[in-house]
Protein backbone atom coordinates (compact mmCIF):
# COMPACT_ATOMS: atom_id res chain seq x y z
CA UNK A 1 0.00 0.00 0.00
CA UNK A 2 2.79 2.18 0.73
CA UNK A 3 4.46 1.93 -2.25
CA UNK A 4 1.69 2.16 -4.06
CA UNK A 5 0.15 5.37 -2.70
CA UNK A 6 4.17 6.80 -3.49
CA UNK A 7 3.77 5.73 -7.18
CA UNK A 8 0.35 7.28 -7.72
CA UNK A 9 1.74 10.36 -5.90
CA UNK A 10 -0.97 10.09 -2.56
CA UNK A 11 1.35 9.41 0.04
CA UNK A 12 1.25 12.99 0.86
CA UNK A 13 -2.37 13.21 1.94
CA UNK A 14 -1.25 10.34 5.23
CA UNK A 15 2.12 11.42 5.50
CA UNK A 16 4.84 14.67 5.50
CA UNK A 17 6.87 14.53 2.03
CA UNK A 18 9.79 14.86 3.69
CA UNK A 19 9.23 11.06 5.64
CA UNK A 20 8.63 9.38 2.26
CA UNK A 21 12.11 8.15 2.06
CA UNK A 22 11.86 6.50 5.56
CA UNK A 23 8.61 4.92 4.83
CA UNK A 24 9.53 3.35 1.74
CA UNK A 25 12.18 2.04 2.86
CA UNK A 26 10.57 0.20 5.56
CA UNK A 27 8.00 -0.85 2.95
CA UNK A 28 10.71 -2.62 1.00
CA UNK A 29 12.02 -3.94 4.42
CA UNK A 30 9.02 -5.53 4.98
CA UNK A 31 7.81 -6.88 1.75
CA UNK A 32 11.89 -8.50 1.87
CA UNK A 33 11.48 -10.03 4.90
CA UNK A 34 7.93 -11.47 3.73
CA UNK A 35 9.02 -12.88 0.82
CA UNK A 36 12.48 -14.50 3.05
CA UNK A 37 9.99 -15.74 5.08
CA UNK A 38 8.53 -18.55 2.53
CA UNK A 39 12.18 -19.69 2.35
CA UNK A 40 11.95 -20.81 6.53
CA UNK A 41 11.65 -24.52 6.44
CA UNK A 42 9.04 -25.67 9.15
CA UNK A 43 10.03 -27.88 12.19
CA UNK A 44 10.36 -31.45 11.66
CA UNK A 45 6.73 -31.59 14.23
CA UNK A 46 5.00 -30.85 11.08
CA UNK A 47 6.62 -33.93 8.39
CA UNK A 48 4.89 -36.38 10.92
CA UNK A 49 2.19 -37.98 9.00
CA UNK A 50 0.45 -38.90 12.07
CA UNK A 51 -3.84 -38.26 12.15
CA UNK A 52 -3.52 -36.66 15.22
CA UNK A 53 -2.29 -33.32 12.75
CA UNK A 54 -4.81 -33.63 10.31
CA UNK A 55 -7.20 -30.98 11.65
CA UNK A 56 -4.88 -28.43 12.97
CA UNK A 57 -3.21 -28.37 9.44
CA UNK A 58 -6.55 -28.08 7.88
CA UNK A 59 -7.39 -25.09 10.30
CA UNK A 60 -4.01 -23.52 9.76
CA UNK A 61 -4.90 -23.79 5.72
CA UNK A 62 -7.90 -22.06 6.56
CA UNK A 63 -6.97 -19.41 8.89
CA UNK A 64 -4.27 -18.97 5.88
CA UNK A 65 -6.50 -18.40 2.88
CA UNK A 66 -9.07 -16.24 5.28
CA UNK A 67 -5.95 -13.90 6.24
CA UNK A 68 -4.30 -13.62 2.70
CA UNK A 69 -8.12 -12.43 1.17
CA UNK A 70 -9.16 -10.17 4.16
CA UNK A 71 -5.07 -8.46 3.85
CA UNK A 72 -5.60 -8.72 0.29
CA UNK A 73 -9.08 -6.55 -0.05
CA UNK A 74 -7.82 -3.99 2.81
CA UNK A 75 -4.76 -3.23 0.07
CA UNK A 76 -6.85 -3.13 -2.69
CA UNK A 77 -9.61 -0.73 -1.57
CA UNK A 78 -7.06 1.36 -0.21
CA UNK A 79 -5.45 1.63 -3.53
CA UNK A 80 -8.27 2.12 -5.51
CA UNK A 81 -10.54 4.31 -3.75
CA UNK A 82 -9.37 7.99 -3.08
CA UNK A 83 -8.24 8.55 0.36
CA UNK A 84 -10.18 11.56 1.95
CA UNK A 85 -8.42 14.19 2.73
CA UNK A 86 -9.25 15.54 6.53
CA UNK A 87 -12.60 17.87 7.03
CA UNK A 88 -13.13 21.52 7.97
CA UNK A 89 -15.10 19.78 10.67
CA UNK A 90 -11.76 17.85 12.19
CA UNK A 91 -9.81 20.82 12.02
CA UNK A 92 -12.64 22.81 13.88
CA UNK A 93 -12.54 19.81 16.55
CA UNK A 94 -8.60 20.27 16.98
CA UNK A 95 -8.43 23.72 17.53
CA UNK A 96 -7.62 24.25 21.09
CA UNK A 97 -7.75 27.97 21.11
CA UNK A 98 -3.99 28.04 21.94
CA UNK A 99 -1.14 29.31 19.84
CA UNK A 100 -0.08 27.35 17.05
CA UNK A 101 3.71 25.90 17.70
CA UNK A 102 5.07 25.13 14.05
CA UNK A 103 8.56 25.25 12.93
CA UNK A 104 10.16 28.82 12.54
CA UNK A 105 8.07 30.24 15.52
CA UNK A 106 11.86 30.63 17.04
CA UNK A 107 12.89 32.68 14.27
CA UNK A 108 9.52 34.85 13.99
CA UNK A 109 10.09 36.42 17.90
CA UNK A 110 13.74 37.17 16.74
CA UNK A 111 12.48 38.98 13.77
CA UNK A 112 14.55 37.75 11.20
CA UNK A 113 12.74 35.38 9.13
CA UNK A 114 12.14 35.92 5.44
CA UNK A 115 8.32 35.99 5.40
CA UNK A 116 7.96 35.53 0.94
CA UNK A 117 7.56 31.81 1.17
CA UNK A 118 5.30 31.46 4.06
CA UNK A 119 2.01 29.54 4.40
CA UNK A 120 -0.69 29.99 6.55
CA UNK A 121 0.87 27.73 9.16
CA UNK A 122 3.81 30.03 8.96
CA UNK A 123 1.89 33.21 9.14
CA UNK A 124 -0.23 31.83 11.75
CA UNK A 125 2.71 31.72 13.76
CA UNK A 126 3.66 34.83 13.46
CA UNK A 127 0.52 36.36 14.39
CA UNK A 128 0.77 34.38 17.78
CA UNK A 129 4.67 35.26 18.29
CA UNK A 130 5.48 38.28 17.15
CA UNK A 131 6.90 40.62 19.43
CA UNK A 132 7.09 43.81 17.06
CA UNK A 133 3.55 43.30 14.74
CA UNK A 134 4.62 46.67 13.13
CA UNK A 135 7.60 45.23 11.35
CA UNK A 136 4.87 42.72 9.52
CA UNK A 137 2.69 45.48 8.84
CA UNK A 138 2.29 46.46 4.61
CA UNK A 139 3.42 43.07 3.67
CA UNK A 140 1.34 41.24 1.04
CA UNK A 141 -0.23 37.87 0.81
CA UNK A 142 -1.59 35.67 -1.33
CA UNK A 143 -2.59 32.14 0.31
CA UNK A 144 -4.90 29.06 -0.57
CA UNK A 145 -7.12 28.20 2.48
CA UNK A 146 -10.22 27.05 3.27
CA UNK A 147 -13.35 29.41 5.13
CA UNK A 148 -13.77 28.60 8.84
CA UNK A 149 -15.21 30.74 11.65
CA UNK A 150 -13.65 32.62 13.86
CA UNK A 151 -14.36 32.74 17.95
CA UNK A 152 -15.89 36.44 17.55
CA UNK A 153 -18.35 35.85 14.55
CA UNK A 154 -15.26 36.70 12.22
CA UNK A 155 -13.98 34.90 9.15
CA UNK A 156 -10.62 32.90 9.80
CA UNK A 157 -8.69 31.54 6.47
CA UNK A 158 -7.33 28.04 7.55
CA UNK A 159 -5.31 25.25 6.72
CA UNK A 160 -4.74 21.81 8.45
CA UNK A 161 -0.22 21.88 9.29
CA UNK A 162 1.26 18.54 9.20
CA UNK A 163 4.28 17.31 10.92
CA UNK A 164 4.62 13.87 10.71
CA UNK A 165 1.31 12.31 9.61
CA UNK A 166 -2.25 13.45 9.57
CA UNK A 167 -2.71 11.97 12.93
CA UNK A 168 -0.81 15.06 14.42
CA UNK A 169 -2.33 17.49 12.15
CA UNK A 170 -3.06 20.87 13.60
CA UNK A 171 -5.45 23.57 12.36
CA UNK A 172 -3.84 27.00 11.21
CA UNK A 173 -5.99 29.63 10.94
CA UNK A 174 -5.65 33.71 10.26
CA UNK A 175 -7.96 36.18 11.19
CA UNK A 176 -9.89 38.32 8.05
CA UNK A 177 -10.93 41.62 8.19
CA UNK A 178 -13.36 41.11 5.90
CA UNK A 179 -16.73 39.12 4.89
CA UNK A 180 -16.68 36.32 2.70
CA UNK A 181 -18.37 36.62 -0.60
CA UNK A 182 -21.95 35.22 -0.74
CA UNK A 183 -22.65 31.93 -1.55
CA UNK A 184 -19.59 30.43 0.66
CA UNK A 185 -19.43 27.88 3.86
CA UNK A 186 -17.40 27.02 6.11
CA UNK A 187 -15.21 24.43 4.21
CA UNK A 188 -15.60 26.12 0.97
CA UNK A 189 -11.89 26.77 -0.57
CA UNK A 190 -10.23 30.18 -1.31
CA UNK A 191 -7.64 31.73 -2.55
CA UNK A 192 -7.15 35.09 -0.75
CA UNK A 193 -5.26 37.69 -1.80
CA UNK A 194 -4.47 40.84 0.64
CA UNK A 195 -1.79 42.69 2.91
CA UNK A 196 -1.08 42.10 6.53
CA UNK A 197 -2.21 45.20 8.85
CA UNK A 198 -2.16 45.53 12.59
CA UNK A 199 -5.56 45.88 13.85
CA UNK A 200 -7.03 48.98 16.80
CA UNK A 201 -6.31 46.03 19.65
CA UNK A 202 -2.63 46.02 18.09
CA UNK A 203 -2.85 42.64 16.86
CA UNK A 204 -1.86 40.87 13.19
CA UNK A 205 -4.77 40.44 10.83
CA UNK A 206 -4.93 40.03 7.46
CA UNK A 207 -7.06 42.70 5.37
CA UNK A 208 -8.20 40.82 1.95
CA UNK A 209 -8.27 43.15 -1.35
CA UNK A 210 -10.06 39.38 -2.95
CA UNK A 211 -11.06 36.22 -1.88
CA UNK A 212 -12.15 34.27 -4.64
CA UNK A 213 -13.14 30.52 -4.75
CA UNK A 214 -10.88 27.24 -5.76
CA UNK A 215 -11.09 23.65 -5.84
CA UNK A 216 -9.61 21.81 -3.04
CA UNK A 217 -5.84 21.71 -3.56
CA UNK A 218 -4.29 17.96 -5.09
CA UNK A 219 -2.71 18.45 -1.63
CA UNK A 220 -4.31 20.37 0.75
CA UNK A 221 -2.50 20.28 3.67
CA UNK A 222 1.02 21.85 4.81
CA UNK A 223 3.89 20.77 6.30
Amino acid sequence: MTLGLTVTGRLQLYINPAQTWFACAVAILLLVGAVASFAIRPGEEHHDHGHEHAAPSRVGLVATIAGGVVASGVAVAALVFPPATLSAELAMERDTGTPPLFAGADEVELGVVDTSAFGIGDWSATFATATSPERYAGEQVRLTGFVMPGDDGSVELSRLVITHCVIDAQPASLPVAAGVPDGLATGDWVELTGDVVVDDSGALTIEASSIEPVDEPEDPYEY
